[in-house]
């Protein structure tokens, strides 16, 4: 099996489309297709179901995936070595999500753009489940999580953070100063932004299990909801970190009102990947960094 025959297969395999991954790869479609049909000759299987437009990995292809994908990390490992590059380099595809790129991370990536000027940061923002689909797909070198549980199948992470919520009001709203019992909030108007945050979703299902129903104001962004709840559109519940300029400034309040769940901001990568060492770099200057902001 050659090595360009295993990294063809797995790109196919991990974006299931013979167009796509001549893309990525920088091939002709025919070249792709050629290069599968010479690898199922070699091992005399078929890799793929073709299904009119679509394609799916055959039992055979499932078991050789894992295998692919460990020749291809242990290869790159060993031309690092062997080069032994003076600088780290390479492209990094990082999923992230909104709050942490804003409040988090600029710290992290003036680090990396001044420090390691040859690696290249992909960021994608997504949230939790498209974040873990993608690490475990191979498409994301590592992603960011912010969850309530640590434990993801299929992946490993590492806690960077224990991450503070804070329920936010306009200064003149009625509950403000006020200590909240969560039946208090029922029916009042919530502020939030897509649905998949996990933050939004433990909030709405402490409320939904006190009878709701429970029903958002959508605003997309964590800006735009921040606005929102300073023009007195209603309450929402944002990670502290997003907020602590408006709370200094007054422009937002804190309502007394703690939640009865904790998020922890984690690193995420798919089980048993070999991080090559621009990778592990990111991993130990995110420990770093993110512990310093408390």
């Amino acid at each position: 099996m050659e090595l360009r025959l295993l990294v063809t297969f797995e790109k196919v395999a991990t974006v299931l489309s013979f167009t796509r991954a001549a893309a990525e790869l920088q091939y002709a479609q025919s070249s792709v297709t050629s290069q599968i049909r010479a690898l199922e000759s070699s091992l005399g299987t078929e890799l793929f179901d073709r299904l009119g437009s679509r394609i799916r990995l055959t039992e055979a292809g499932e078991r050789l995936l894992p295998y692919a994908r460990q020749i291809i990390e242990l290869t790159e490992e060993a031309r690092a070595a062997v080069v032994a590059a003076e600088e780290p380099s390479g492209t990094l595809t990082v999923g992230t999500m909104e709050s942490l790129t804003s409040y988090r991370l600029p710290p992290l990536l003036e680090f990396f753009h001044h420090r390691y000027p040859k690696v290249r940061l992909a960021l994608r923002t997504t949230l939790g489940d498209e974040t873990r689909q993608a690490l475990l797909q191979g498409t994301y070198d590592l992603g960011f999580l912010m969850e309530a549980g640590t434990e993801h199948a299929g992946l490993q992470s590492t806690v960077l953070a224990v991450e503070p919520l804070a329920l936010v009001a306009s200064p003149q709203h009625t509950l403000s100063g006020v200590e909240l019992p969560t039946d208090d909030l029922l029916g009042q108007p919530l502020l939030a932004t897509e649905p998949g945050c996990a933050y939004r979703d433990l909030f709405e299902r402490e409320l939904d299990s006190l009878g709701g129903p429970v029903e958002f104001m959508e605003f997309g962004t964590i800006e735009a909801t921040k606005r929102a709840a300073a023009a007195g559109l209603g309450i929402s519940l944002l990670p502290e970190v997003t907020v602590a300029a408006e709370l200094a400034e007054g422009s937002l309040v804190r309502l007394l009102w703690e939640p009865p769940f904790t998020l922890r901001t984690q690193l995420a990568w798919r089980a048993g990947k070999r991080l090559p060492a621009h990778a592990r770099l990111f991993l130990e200057q995110a420990r770093r960094l993110v512990s310093e902001q408390g």
